[in-house]
This record gives structure tokens, sequence and C-alpha cells, in this order.
């Protein structure tokens, strides 16, 4: 289970109701929607059993878990790599899961560093 770092709002408090599929946690990102648009959002209000419907947070910035190797720029787009429950560069190449351009980096996050500032982008996203 991955988790982020709420930061502030972004373009205002944007959210989704979700129906989940496993427990989720407070602060664990989750992938809302299917083939198509989807959104990586943040279930930042409460906790969930299986088969519930929740709120996730799907704008506002956030301070998320990042793949160690990945060289992320400020201001660049960035992917939600699924296997690893990390944000990667989109650079990267996708895996079944992943999710393209979901956020935007907002301050550089070198090769060693495990956490990235995002801004996330609502319903942008592409699943692979």
């Amino acid at each position: 289970m991955a988790t982020a770092t709420y930061l502030k709002d972004g373009n205002g408090p944007l959210t989704v109701d979700y129906l989940t599929t496993a427990a989720v946690a407070i602060d664990e990102i989750v992938v809302a929607g299917t083939n198509g648009a989807v959104s990586v959002g943040v279930a930042r209000q409460v906790a969930s059993a299986s088969g519930e419907t929740i709120t996730v947070d799907v704008g506002g910035c956030y301070t998320f878990p990042k793949v160690s190797g990945a060289v992320i720029k400020a201001g660049e787009t960035v992917d939600w790599d699924a296997s690893a429950g990390e944000v990667d560069d989109n650079q990267a190449t996708s895996a079944t899961g992943d999710v393209a351009d979901f956020g935007v980096a907002l301050a550089d996050a070198g090769n060693g560093d495990t956490t990235v500032k995002v801004q996330l982008m609502p319903g942008t996203s592409a699943i692979s």
C-alpha cells in the first residue's frame, strides 16, 4: 500500500466517488476509473472496507513516494508505476496498470530521492 502526504489544495478540492475493490486506508493512493480517462487520487478523508464507496481527492498537492532511480524535473508530468506503488518519470516504459501523466512535479526530485511533490491533474490520464 502506497500512501501520500497532503500538502495543499491546488485548484480547490476536487473529489470523485470511488467504489473500493479492497480495503483502503486513510492517505492511501488509489486509481479511480478504468480504461480511458482515469485519475490517481488519495483517500484522504476516510478508510474503508472492500465494496464501499468513498470520496477520493483527485486534485491538490501531495508528496508521493518516488521510484528511487527516477530523475524528475519541476514542471514535468509524472506517471504512476502501479507495480512499484510509486511515481516514475514520464520517460519510463509503461506496464499494465500504470497511469501516464497523472500529475505535474512541483519540485526537482533526483536519483536517490524517495519522494516527489506532485500537483494532481484529475481525469486527464490514460491507463496502460
